[in-house]
């Protein structure tokens, strides 16, 4: 065959078409009278189930490639505890001190890292039946998917703050939890370059940080429940115990197992 008749024969050979996408079917159907109005319902919902899935990757694929990019932030805030005078009141000797870090100093160090990679981080705040406050953490990426988590606070009147210094003492509780959370941010003590754990034998700081969530969370007197808990930890690790932070580490699970017992069932009262 000349090569002169193989270029004719493929000039005119058919074309293959391209496979429609499912938005373009929708489109044919839709402009189709006599379209059965079921089958077009099930496309558009076949339809919104690829999209959210695609969503979905693409949000976990940006989420992965900005981890390495989020800083860890230095716990500048300091949660202290004081003995109880002749008073009454919580002006005595400080019994704990516990570094966590402030809100504002995480939404500072992430803000522009979420905005270069897509992210944007939102709250929702509400008061639930029992009066405490919520605070939902929603993180949402361009594409169009979204992750969130709620947490459930008591009124933070510690330090003898005002009813709203109190609220806003727990949203911003909140705020920095749910961050932390999604987000799976990690903080470190100022002069410890992230190394330092604790006493050696005793829980870490992060796991202090974690009870004492558990235990605001729970309980709207909290330093008075520290202390009862504190005399259960003495009991359980049969040493004595003033503090969080001096729970050995082999215990720690099983603290976190009572806290969470004991918060479920006060919830059920």
């Amino acid at each position: 065959m000349s090569e002169l008749v193989k270029n004719v024969e493929t000039f005119n050979a058919p074309l293959v078409e391209r496979p429609a996408s499912i938005m373009d079917i929708i489109g044919r159907a839709a402009n189709d009278p006599s379209f059965d109005v079921n089958k077009f319902e099930r496309l558009l919902e076949m339809h919104e189930r690829i999209t959210a899935k695609e969503a979905k990757a693409a949000y976990m694929a940006a989420l992965v490639a900005m981890k390495p990019k989020l800083p860890v932030i230095d716990r500048k805030g300091r949660i202290e505890v004081r003995e109880k005078t002749a008073s009454g009141k919580r002006d005595g000797e400080i019994t704990q001190s516990t570094g966590y870090a402030r809100w504002e100093d995480i939404d500072e160090a992430i803000t522009p890292i979420l905005h270069d990679s897509g992210f944007a981080l939102t709250f929702r705040s509400g008061v639930a039946q029992d009066g405490k406050i919520t605070v939902t953490g929603v993180l949402g990426h361009s594409g169009g998917h979204s992750e969130e988590t709620t947490i459930t606070l008591p009124h933070d009147s510690s330090g003898s703050k005002n009813a709203v210094q109190a609220v806003g003492s727990s949203t911003s509780y909140g705020k920095r939890y749910t961050a932390t959370l999604l987000l799976n941010i990690r903080t470190k003590g100022e002069d410890d370059d992230g190394e330092k754990g604790g006493a050696p034998g005793t829980v870490s700081e992060d796991q202090v940080s974690d009870m004492q969530a558990i235990i605001k969370r729970g309980w709207p007197e909290e330093h008075d429940y520290v202390e009862k808990f504190c005399e259960y930890l003495s009991k359980l690790a049969k040493t004595e115990i003033k503090s969080l932070a001096d729970l050995p580490r082999e215990f720690y699970a099983q603290a976190v197992t009572a806290l969470n017992l004991a918060e479920r069932k006060k919830t059920k009262k």
